[in-house]
């Protein structure tokens, strides 16, 4: 299904990243992964078997110097999944800090930007490709706490309908995908506790990281003419109150 295709999942050392990464390379995809983290992210690359780049998503020059090794090596990118980013502090606004605000959106918006401006010059001359932007329902609704994460994913789905438009013509597909509780590290990660998708049995019940990469091949696997723009997923076990 994948066969010959070259792909780039960012975020790709655990939780929805790995399991995209590891469902494109069973499907015949070349893949590489990036992270911050060397350690995690050799671990995961040696058992999936797919490349790696150190990288920060928020650095221009992580990006630059990740598609040299991918074009260097591949020629060609077919699939950019951006899936990295973080609650990094999730609290209210009156306790945030300066600096984990601009982390916040660097993590979920600026980077995604950066890496998309790249995508976009390699696929609109290739004629063909697919960029998939991982968003949040934090983009759609209100909780408290969640300001800057959720006015960053915001951000991200609106810029994803704008680079829609601009590459439409070109044949290239960008969608949104937008998803809710999951069973990533995301909590432990931005330090929340008590949160109901935090429990051991509803997690379960939450959106696995396989499933998400089976999702993002369904994705990818459309007919060169046709995309999903946008697409949320949640599972039945969150209900969904907010403003």
């Amino acid at each position: 299904m994948m066969n010959g295709k070259i792909a780039i999942v960012t975020g790709g050392s655990k939780g929805y990243g790995a399991g995209i990464a590891e469902v494109l390379k069973e499907a015949g995809a070349e893949v590489w992964i990036t992270g911050r983290d060397a350690t995690a992210l050799n671990a995961t690359a040696a058992r999936l078997g797919v490349h790696t780049v150190v990288a920060d998503v928020g650095r221009p020059a992580d990006w630059d110097r990740l598609f040299a090794d991918v074009l260097g090596r591949a020629g060609r990118l077919d699939i950019l999944v951006n899936n990295a980013g973080g609650g990094v502090k999730i609290a209210p606004m009156s306790e945030q800090t300066d600096e984990a605000i601009a982390e916040i959106v660097a993590a979920n918006l600026t980077g995604q930007l950066f890496g998309c401006r790249r995508a976009a010059k390699v696929m609109g001359a290739q004629r063909a490709g697919i960029i998939i932007n991982i968003s949040s329902v934090c983009a759609r609704y209100a909780w408290p706490g969640w300001g800057p994460y959720s006015a960053a994913k915001a951000g991200l789905a609106q810029f994803g309908h704008c680079l829609y438009t601009e590459l439409r013509a070109a044949g290239v597909r960008v969608t949104t995908l937008t998803p809710s509780w999951g069973a990533t590290d995301f909590l432990n990660a931005a330090d929340i506790h008590g949160h109901p998708a935090g429990d051991a049995e509803i997690r379960k019940q939450t959106m696995q990281p396989r499933e998400m990469g089976q999702l993002v091949l369904d994705l990818c696997n459309l007919p060169a003419h046709l995309v999903v723009p946008d697409l949320t997923v949640q599972p039945l076990v969150q209900q969904i109150e907010p403003m």
